[in-house]
């Protein structure tokens, strides 16, 4: 081989190299982003009323949540981003079902409220007749 032929392949080498770093690197941003975004579901979550409401998905999606946070301690992006995908469906199911657990009582809430006027209009109907 002769000296050209040697430093091309050189520059190849390192060329390839850094594109296998900055990869590493952008799977690594990649599952600080999710763990982020994950983090953010969990506090919306329990802000909605999930660890009232929904505690079992709550706890699924932070156990979740900080195996993810473990495995990108590790350094291991794609474990980590997988796990933070996981949390972040969890506590957005934890959410849901607060959300509709407190539509649900709202509802509830109203039918009685609704029934009363009804009792008291038709009581203050048979008083004045």
């Amino acid at each position: 081989m002769d000296k050209t032929t040697s430093t091309l392949a050189r520059i190849a080498f390192s060329l390839m190299a850094g594109t296998f770093s900055l990869a590493a690197q952008a799977s690594e941003h990649i599952a600080d982003d999710k763990i982020a975004v994950a983090k953010a579901a969990v506090q919306q979550a329990e802000q909605a009323g999930a660890p009232e409401a929904a505690p079992v998905q709550l706890a699924s999606a932070r156990e979740k949540l900080a195996l993810a946070e473990k495995a990108n301690a590790d350094r291991h992006a794609k474990p980590a981003a997988d796990w933070a995908d996981q949390a972040n469906i969890d506590a957005q199911v934890a959410e849901a079902t607060a959300v509709q657990v407190r539509s649900a009582k709202a509802a509830v809430e109203f039918d009685a409220g609704l029934q009363a006027l009804r009792q008291e209009a038709a009581h203050s109907t048979q008083q004045t007749q």
